[in-house]
């Protein structure tokens, strides 16, 4: 999976890769607030973070947050969770 994100970062130009990173960062924190941020149909512990076209699914417990897709939002953007 890691490998995937690796490379649509690499696809992605150079501030909408600094935007991913501050949306992360900004997960990482429990800085959320303003953020349009939902829970998954289908999936409890899914959450999903929309800026724009860009979509970012993670997992988070209480502790550690995982990042699933990073992505632009098409027809396969949710598929195969």
């Amino acid at each position: 999976m890691a490998d995937k994100i690796k490379k649509l970062l690499a696809k992605l130009t150079s501030k909408e890769r600094e935007l991913v990173k501050l949306l992360i960062l900004r997960i990482k924190l429990d800085d959320t607030l303003g953020l349009d941020i939902k829970r998954l149909k289908g999936h409890s512990d899914l959450l999903r973070v929309r800026k724009g076209s860009l979509r970012i699914v993670y997992k988070k417990n209480l502790i550690v947050f995982t990042i699933i897709r990073i992505d632009r939002r098409d027809e396969q953007t949710y598929k195969d969770l």
